[in-house]
């Protein structure tokens, strides 16, 4: 017999990676306020700790690395025999640092990248795939970025990681149609956490972090298929994505640069 179908609207147990700070926390934070119990993954578990003092009863904290595949897979069996399959899981988890082909010591910078922002999200949310195909409900969501629809200069890792994972994303969405289990795919543009606080370039319709989860929260509640944020990168990304190779070229080449940690 098929499950009934939570109504997407009001889920009421998500998985959150990438909760202690930033978008991850803001997003937990929002769906703590909507009354949901809420899985939050992260490292840094002392902030964990204290969003859980702030929602006593409905926090449950997980301090782990996405990379770490039997870590997540422990914390997804130890979630699902507590609360149930989660309604909503949510791969926030993300990184960004400016990375230079030429230098030696930045290899190591891109497989990081790599691995936590794409391969975190495959690790997240593989224990839970399962799961849903069997309920027949659930809704897996990636936060991609605009920084995905081209290769930005001095930011070859970040530009790679959020490329290749739209395409994961739209794969997944395919394999699962039918289910009754979607994907959603989210690129927001820039948003104010620690890791944007870095940028030494204008960063154009800035989101502050509460207000993108309120936003991410209504595409996750329509169960949009893919959305860009706020609706004016929307247009930027058209725009990006149609410009031809040597216009593009000509407008980057110059284009102020993320610093590199490596230096």
């Amino acid at each position: 017999m098929v499950a009934n179908r939570l109504k997407p609207e009001k889920p009421r147990r998500l998985v959150i990676t990438g909760a202690s700070s930033g978008l991850g926390m803001a997003l937990a934070r929002h769906y703590l306020e909507r009354g949901a119990t809420v899985a939050v993954f992260a490292r840094r578990g002392e902030l964990l700790q204290q969003l859980a003092a702030e929602f006593p009863g409905r926090t449950l904290c997980y301090a782990l690395d996405v990379r770490d595949a039997a870590a997540v897979q422990e914390a997804a069996d130890d979630l699902i025999a507590r609360i149930g399959c989660p309604d909503v899981v949510i791969a926030s988890s993300g990184v960004s640092t400016g990375t230079l082909t030429e230098y030696a010591e930045d290899v190591d910078t891109f497989q990081q990248v790599m691995d936590i922002n794409v391969m975190g999200m495959v690790k997240t949310f593989r224990p839970f795939v399962t799961a849903m195909r069997t309920a027949h409900a659930g809704t897996l969501v990636g936060v991609a970025s605009i920084a995905g629809f081209r290769g930005l200069p001095g930011a070859g890792a970040y530009s790679a990681s959020k490329a290749a994972a739209i395409s994961y994303l739209e794969s997944l969405r395919v394999e699962l149609h039918g289910t009754g289990v979607k994907v959603v795919t989210i690129c927001p543009g820039y948003i104010r956490t620690p890791m944007t606080a870095i940028n030494p370039y204008p960063m154009p319709f800035m989101m502050e972090a509460g207000d993108a989860a309120k936003r991410m929260v209504k595409a996750i509640d329509r169960q949009s298929a893919f959305i860009v944020l706020p609706w004016q990168m929307n247009l930027v990304g058209y725009m990006l994505k149609v410009l031809p190779p040597w216009i593009f070229d000509r407008l980057f080449v110059n284009a102020p640069r993320k610093p590199r940690v490596n230096k």
